[in-house]
């Protein structure tokens, strides 16, 4: 543990969390990232072949149709927000996408529009709605617009905040080789209940296995893990947090010099 405490803080910019970031008067406790803007990616990328361009075709077509049925699920849902709380229905957040392209995901509004998300002691303040839609993963349904604006994919990788790309290693940011998804093979093998490392490690399984038969695979998984309910969906601050730490520290644990059962970087599975 003496080799973590030395660690130095980390800069946050922002969390798996729907709450507006409170101002920051201090610019440099902040890391700004903007849309125009890229961050570096790994020199080999992964061969996506022909499929590439007919998985877009396909999450176009799928997700046209979706929005037209699923309209009045959006509409009871954005009044039931609205009546619910003070706040806008549509959160956005800046997340990372493929190739590092910053981009804006929308999701329904689940936090109450004071949570406070840069505040860790503090938990996330959820709105009886907001915990409704969470577990029902419907806070996710916007994110069909930026599958029709070129950002996302039905199948891939979960798109994180910035925050979290700093500290992966070369290897681990080829996940940022194809478009981000609404679910993925992380989500649909337990959701989020695995810790950041091996979320990461299904992210790179999913890539090198990037197909059609493995899409399909990942769309029945997924609906087994909305099915069976299974807990997880956000883990909240503290499994931020633990993200954080996990990746920070990683080489520790890769050279042994960190048993991770013995320290506060162990996520509950």
């Amino acid at each position: 543990m003496s080799n973590l405490n030395e660690a130095e803080d980390y800069k946050i910019l922002s969390f798996e969390t729907d709450a507006k970031i409170p101002e920051v008067k201090n610019e440099n406790d902040i890391i700004k990232f903007n849309e125009a803007q890229e961050v570096a990616q790994p020199t080999t990328k992964h061969k996506l072949g022909a499929y590439h361009y007919f998985k877009r075709g396909l999450d176009i077509a799928i997700s046209s149709v979706a929005l037209v049925l699923l309209s009045p699920v959006f509409l009871v849902t954005s009044i039931a927000i609205k009546l619910d709380s003070k706040g806008p229905v549509i959160f956005k957040q800046q997340r990372i996408g493929k190739d590092g392209k910053i981009f804006e995901i929308y999701k329904f509004r689940s936090m109450a529009a004071d949570n406070d998300a840069s505040d860790l002691s503090t938990p996330d303040k959820h709105t009886k709605v907001g915990d409704f839609i969470r577990k029902t993963s419907i806070d996710e349904l916007p994110q069909l617009v930026n599958i029709l604006k070129g950002d996302m994919a039905i199948i891939g990788p979960r798109p994180w905040t910035p925050v979290y790309y700093q500290d992966m290693t070369e290897e681990q940011k080829h996940r940022y080789d194809v478009l981000p998804g609404i679910t993925g093979l992380a989500q649909a093998s337990g959701r989020n209940c695995t810790n950041v490392i091996d979320r990461i490690n299904y992210d790179l399984e999913y890539v090198d296995n990037y197909s059609l038969k493995s899409d399909i695979d990942i769309v029945f998984k997924t609906l087994k893990v909305l099915v069976c309910k299974e807990d997880g969906a956000d883990g909240g601050k503290g499994t931020v947090q633990n993200d954080l730490d996990l990746l920070r520290n990683q080489h520790l644990i890769i050279n042994n010099e960190v048993n991770i059962e013995n320290t506060d970087l162990k996520t509950t599975l």
